[in-house]
């Protein structure tokens, strides 16, 4: 079965009370018939022990025996299983993935530093422990690859597109929720939930940061400088039609 399915074990409890019950019974036996096959039975018990684990809130086991997939134990609690079993740890709480800054070139072949805030979560068990190598792992490389590819979708500012209104400072919305569907897509295969996805940082790269900035700055002169010629043309305008009507 390749998927994920749910089983709940033996109570620990159940378990922990026929060994202690097996001790003690091992214990008389050794004192009252003085045989050496009762140090058997302590071995045996010993052995036994090996299944206990606990499972806490918000946490899971991966079950396995012999390679073969025996299901997920995902209810908190203190359980026993066959001792040959190997459990695989999985947490199924939400975390917080801060990605490095990567230099990479938007849609205008500009060098710029952008870095994203990914909120995660295992869903799936079976993809994390199965279908992918280390899960963690993947989550890095993958948000790493969508912050590179949306990045190239999109201008970092409308200076030399003007049609273009999403740019990635302006459509910080928008570029947000096609951040988060592109990782959520690319993380499916090892049963990850994208609780949330956004740019964390977004600035030109150093090596032009400087020359954008006078840009900017230039920018703004013109269009401080249109808007008075504009306000000058108005007034000249309404004094004509004053002239004209007097």
């Amino acid at each position: 079965m390749n998927k994920e399915f749910e089983v709940k074990p033996m109570s620990g409890y159940i378990m922990l009370t026929i060994i202690l019950g097996t001790i003690v019974a091992g214990v008389l036996g050794i004192v009252a018939l003085h045989h050496p096959v009762f140090i058997i039975l302590f071995v045996l018990v010993l052995f036994l022990c090996i299944g206990f684990f606990f499972v806490y809130p918000n946490g899971s086991r991966v079950l396995t025996l012999f390679g073969e997939y025996k299901g997920t134990v995902r209810v908190h609690g203190f359980y026993w299983v066959n001792p040959f079993y190997v459990r695989k740890k999985i947490s199924l709480r939400a975390r917080n993935f801060d990605s490095e800054r990567l230099k990479v070139n938007d849609k205008l072949g500009n060098p710029i530093n952008i870095s994203v805030i990914l909120v995660w979560r295992v869903k799936e068990t079976y993809k994390a422990a199965f279908d992918v190598d280390v899960y963690e792992n993947f989550v890095r490389v993958q948000t790493d690859a969508a912050v590179r590819k949306l990045a190239g979708m999109y201008a970092y500012d409308n200076f030399d597109d003007e049609e273009n209104e999403v740019t990635l400072r302006s459509g910080m919305e928008e570029i947000n929720e096609n951040m988060e569907r592109e990782v959520a897509e690319r993380l499916s295969i090892a049963g990850i939930e994208v609780l949330e996805a956004r740019i964390g940082y977004l600035a030109y790269a150093s090596e032009i940061a400087s020359a954008m900035l006078r840009r900017q700055q230039a920018t703004a002169i013109v269009a401080a400088r249109m808007k008075i010629v504009e306000g000058a043309v108005w007034m000249v305008e309404e004094a004509i039609t004053q002239l004209s009507k007097r």
